[in-house]
């Protein structure tokens, strides 16, 4: 059988939980094949039950190179071939700049920008030499626009973004194309489990307002991660997609305000910014 008959080739990272899992389900659904994996691959064997000989799993952890390149060197001896990558591993933290150290700052770059990174890097040469493939980075409304309390986070998503924005550039002349998904508030466990920085009651106005609304959040979130897997099939689908998919009608409305408010100071302040060219 041909790979356009078996369907497409899916690595995801992070399937334990979440969006990782809701992707790996819709993959199968729409007859796909999928090598699923997280740090803890036997968390993973009810995919195994659904998907049969279509589903493979293996251990990986992004922050370790050599992980990383076991689980592609699995999946092309599953399946022979890479046809979407999603970047999905990842976690968030709360914290004041202040408050967040900078082993914590550290972590979070490493997991949610640096593991992507590594593990992006390790499959654009397969999907160069290929022609063809997709890349999915599981960014966040964070990755355009920042809450206090989140700058580490965000920080690291900001930086993906850049990334992923320039890769796709220097990737879609191959064949090869790059998709943002930017969710808002989904009803994954990522709320509950959540790292917390030692709390300053100086801070109890700007972020400690975002721990407050986060505890009373979890579990009740709006978005439906399945609803939201199921998008970003419909955007690798599309004939012309976007490089970047925003999920959830609170991230719509929050990136909305968010971008008039910059246009309306970048009007207001034009004349000053123009003033500066030599005369």
């Amino acid at each position: 059988m041909t790979s356009e008959t078996q369907g497409r080739v899916w690595l995801i990272t992070g399937c334990s939980t979440g969006f990782g899992r809701e992707m790996a389900l819709a993959a199968l659904a729409a007859g796909d094949r999928v090598m699923a994996t997280a740090r803890r691959p036997e968390t993973l064997a009810d995919l195994v039950e659904i998907g049969g000989d279509r589903v493979g799993t293996a251990a990986l952890d992004v922050t370790d190179p050599d992980s990383v390149q076991a689980a592609a060197r699995a999946t092309l001896a599953a399946f022979g071939r890479v046809d979407v990558l999603v970047n999905n591993a990842g976690f968030t933290m709360i914290g004041a700049v202040e408050e967040t150290s900078m082993e914590q700052l550290r972590s979070l770059m490493e997991v949610n920008f640096f593991g992507a990174a590594e593990v992006t890097k390790a499959i654009v040469p397969l999907m160069r030499e290929q022609g063809s493939g997709t890349i999915v980075q599981m960014s966040s409304l964070g990755g355009r626009m920042v809450y206090p309390g989140l700058g580490g986070y965000d920080a690291a998503k900001h930086a993906l973004e850049a990334f992923s924005e320039a890769l796709s550039s220097e990737l879609a002349p191959l064949g090869v194309r790059v998709l943002l998904v930017e969710p808002g508030m989904f009803r994954t466990k990522i709320t509950n489990n959540m790292v917390l920085a030692p709390e300053n009651p100086a801070y109890e106005a700007s972020s400690g307002g975002l721990r407050q609304m986060v505890a009373e959040i979890a579990g009740k979130e709006p978005g439906d991660p399945a609803k939201g897997a199921a998008a970003v099939l419909k955007v690798l689908d599309a004939d012309n997609p976007p490089l970047r998919i925003v999920l959830g009608g609170d991230a719509v409305d929050a990136l909305r305000a968010h971008h008039e408010a910059l246009l309306a100071d970048m009007v207001t302040w034009e004349p000053l910014s123009r003033s500066t060219a030599i005369a």
